[in-house]
């Protein structure tokens, strides 16, 4: 994603310099003629980095806009520019948290450098709060049956362990779930975790994802990017869907895990990194390197401690208490009062054989949320919602069309779950790797009742 930085500037020529060096570069670039200007357009624009001159009548100085940006948006890195700047102002500035304190006359080099670095943490720090929000109560793992018992049991094991963990199922169990318990309960769980997703990643850019690449190393690499390995230094890294990884970069990460260091794309010095590495799976890995598809020493480098999750129908006896959680999650979610589940319908979900597990049993939930009044949720409303979810196989006299209708939508709607799971909800980036544009998928989801997020949750 191209990076957007504001500069904040009264003088026309300053501002017009640095827009020509940083599009040359690959930003996108806003220009603010004043502090007010550059409060409004940082409050509307979401810039990523922003470049604030100190000196700018008649309206506030950089240092009150500093003040003020910091008290709407924290995190936001603010580059301060000055020729009048004295000693006092640079210590002022830094107590107000500025990241930089840039004198004029500007060089290109010091302001991209000073840049990249700025859109380098700005990325990090919009990654640690996602993972932070991944933390809330719809990330809890629920259920007291004898495999969730067995399942915390090994959680708890190798948790304080440097270990590196396989996690297995079906999708839709959980396997990140378990991944972030895990973290949590290590010593390195007071920095957050880093996830990628293996399979959601253009099969040319991820290796540059994962270790990162120097500027001018491809097509598009204008600037220097740290991989997922940097950004989970002395924290932990966890490869989702591992099985997906292609065969030419197994061989890279299995140099990784086994020399600890990294080199960027185009990069010529390898890179020390501590990183504990959490990979996990729907697929069956022994399977995939009888088949050639994965390398065998990268499995048994991976598989040191396996910790197979249990499908859901697997752990029947936790469908009550999953549902009572999902609906409050639901509730919550689309601010309306949890709906409680009649016995009758708690009988017939448990009777389902849930093969999306518990990621289709929250899309479930979430639509008698949405479909249903507040009353308590009835067997008839589960069999009008499984219905369209799983509509059954038309007879043999049931005209063709309706048939292949039918059987086309079931189809439709598996590919955009699927996409929709391994973009982790991110709208654009499924309708990319389904070759269409966001606004087609969207018209899709709203036909098939499909929610925007579809999120792996073991509960």
């Amino acid at each position: 994603m191209t990076a957007r930085v504001l500069v904040v500037d009264d003088e026309g020529n300053m501002r017009r310099m640095l827009r020509a060096l940083l599009e040359g570069e690959g930003y996108a670039v806003d220009e603010a003629t004043g502090g007010e200007d550059g409060i409004r357009q940082a409050a509307s624009g979401e810039p990523d980095v922003v470049l604030l001159d100190l000196v700018m009548p008649p309206g506030p100085d950089g240092l009150a806009v500093l003040e003020r940006l910091h008290a709407a948006e924290s995190d936001l890195p603010v580059i301060m520019m000055s020729g009048k700047a004295t000693l006092s102002d640079a210590v002022r500035a830094t107590k107000l948290g500025a990241f930089q304190f840039l004198e004029k006359p500007l060089t290109p080099e010091s302001v991209l450098t000073t840049v990249r670095a700025a859109v380098e943490l700005a990325r990090a720090r919009a990654e640690n709060r996602a993972l932070r929000a991944g933390l809330g109560p719809e990330r809890e793992i629920v259920g007291s049956s004898a495999p969730m018992r067995a399942l915390r049991a090994l959680i708890g094991q190798v948790a304080p362990m440097p270990t590196r963990v396989l996690i297995t199922g079906e999708s839709g169990t959980g396997k990140e779930l378990v991944a972030r318990a895990i973290h949590a309960q290590s010593p390195r769980a007071s920095r957050p975790m880093v996830s990628v997703n293996c399979a959601a990643i253009p099969r040319e850019l991820v290796e540059s994802e994962l270790f990162g690449h120097e500027k001018g190393a491809f097509t598009g690499a204008v600037q220097r990017r740290q991989g997922r390995f940097e950004l989970a230094h002395g924290s932990t890294l966890f490869l989702d869907e591992i099985g997906d990884l292609p065969l030419e970069v197994q061989g890279k990460l299995l140099r990784v895990l086994e020399q600890g260091t990294i080199e960027r794309v185009g990069g010529e010095r390898p890179k020390a990194v501590d990183v504990r590495v959490i990979a996990a799976t729907h697929r069956d890995l022994a399977r995939e390197v009888a088949a050639n598809r994965f390398r065998e020493d990268l499995f048994f480098r991976l598989n040191v401690f396996p910790i197979p999750v249990p499908p859901l129908r697997d752990r029947k006896d936790d469908l009550p208490a999953l549902v009572t959680h999902l609906a409050r999650v639901a509730g919550a979610k689309c601010a309306r009062p949890p709906r409680a589940f009649g016995s009758d319908a708690l009988r017939r979900l448990g009777a389902h054989r849930w093969p999306g597990n518990v990621r289709e049993l929250a899309n479930v939930v979430e639509r008698l949320t949405i479909l249903g009044g507040p009353g308590t949720v009835q067997v008839s409303e589960v069999d009008a919602i499984l219905a369209r979810e799983h509509p059954a196989t038309p007879s043999p006299n049931a005209s063709d069309a309706v048939s292949l209708t039918e059987t086309l939508e079931r189809h439709e709607r598996d590919l955009i779950q699927r996409a929709l799971a391994a973009a982790r909800g991110n709208v654009a980036e499924a309708a990319r790797s389904l070759q269409t544009d966001r606004a087609n998928l969207y018209r899709r989801m709203r036909r098939l009742g499909l929610s925007r997020t579809d999120t792996d949750a073991c509960h």
